[in-house]
């Protein structure tokens, strides 16, 4: 493998040769070849990565829930060490460990310097994957150019991204895990925190816990909610949702109104949090008859592209004062929430270790994603050499 000299500028030939997994046509597998790497250019830095996490936002893309320029290289949950800097770059230094945000921040946009980094304009180019420096592939496959998806591409051991990206942790902070709050851990956590506003006492439903759901089930804790009831038709998932808060679970949403209603003498829950694997339009009508009036449900989970139908009690929504809201990366702020979730975790406050249920190398990310279609994975990760 060859190394990246960092001088930011464009060679005639790669800088680097290095394993991506690649998706070239959608509903097949990811392809783990050799891709050719540039250098980073001005503001961009290159990263050495110790893991990957395999979230669900890669399935939509492999689906085309998501639609995306193919060929993409996939991952967006990914942690490592810078090991070379393009020019300009002032807010990272070769050596710093730092955790990549799918979403970046640049701090300057109307969304960064209003306090909503979560929709900074830099996030336009997140589905196309390519370079906002630019507009330049760094990634070639095959001789042409590829995207990083959420402009990362972390199913691969380097990585090239813009420094707004890319936010610095303590070295001391496991990598591995550290990877993790990128996406899953801190768009759960925030959707309970800060989406759903989550207050001490409320009751509160998590729809779907998977990697997403069981950090909305820990960020409801943490807020103070007396009761956490989770819902999902797989045990397995159940089971672990206790361990990191849930009160309660139910099978599905028939079963968790009559559990609600029974617990809250007829009140219903304060808060809800779809956090499925696919959102959906029939959803969101039995989850709004979960919460109470001036209740919130909280919609985190993708739903694919085209879908427009949802069906919904315009009569509850007016006349109890229902409120139905959206949140991306869990209405939270990377620069600031990443760093305090992993203080958090340092603090043992928040759980990460237990989160990962499985680890596997880069050729065996197709397996990892078949665990996560059959239920068997909170979290699977991919770990590099």
């Amino acid at each position: 493998m060859g190394s990246c000299v960092g001088s930011g500028s464009r060679k005639g030939e790669a800088d680097m040769r290095t394993q991506a997994a690649v998706l070239w046509e959608l509903n097949t597998s990811w392809s783990v070849e050799e891709v050719e790497l540039d250098d980073p250019v001005e503001g961009e830095v290159l990263v050495k990565l110790a893991a990957s996490g395999l979230c669900h936002s890669d399935e939509h893309l492999l689906t085309g829930d998501i639609p995306a320029p193919l060929p993409m290289v996939g991952g967006h949950e990914g942690a490592g060490i810078v090991e070379a800097v393009g020019p300009g770059v002032n807010s990272l230094s070769v050596g710093d460990h730092v955790v990549l945000a799918f979403i970046p921040a640049c701090g300057r946009c109307p969304s960064c310097s209003s306090g909503h980094q979560n929709l900074c304009d830099l996030g336009a180019n997140l589905v196309t994957g390519i370079p906002v420096s630019n507009g330049v592939h760094r990634i070639r496959a095959k001789g042409q150019g590829a995207g990083a998806f959420c402009l990362l591409g972390t199913f691969s051991p380097y990585v090239v991204v813009n420094e707004a990206s890319a936010v610095k942790i303590d070295n001391d902070i496991p990598l591995d895990k550290a990877a993790l709050v990128g996406c899953g851990v801190t768009t759960g956590y925030g959707s309970a925190v800060y989406a759903a506003e989550i207050a001490p006492g409320d009751t509160v439903v998590v729809v779907g816990c998977g990697g997403v759901g069981m950090n909305a089930i820990q960020g409801a804790r943490l807020a103070g909610a007396e009761r956490i009831i989770a819902v999902d038709p797989v045990a397995f998932k159940r089971e672990q949702a206790t361990e990191f808060g849930a009160t309660h679970s139910a099978p599905d949403l028939g079963v968790a109104y009559a559990l609600v209603n029974q617990l809250t003498w007829g009140r219903l829950a304060d808060k809800a949090i779809i956090t499925t694997s696919v959102a959906s339009g029939d959803l969101i009508a039995p989850t709004m008859s979960l919460i109470s009036k001036g209740g919130r449900v909280v919609v985190t989970a993708v739903a694919p592209f085209l879908q427009n139908e949802v069906q919904l009690s315009l009569f509850e929504l007016t006349l109890f004062q229902k409120d139905l809201r959206g949140s991306i990366f869990g209405s939270a702020n990377p620069r600031y929430d990443m760093p305090r979730i992993l203080d958090l975790y340092r603090e043992g406050k928040l759980k990460l270790d237990e989160l990962i249920t499985r680890t596997y190398s880069l050729e065996e990310v197709n397996q990892g994603y078949q665990d996560m279609r059959d239920g068997k994975n909170i979290r699977g990760v991919i770990l590099f050499e």
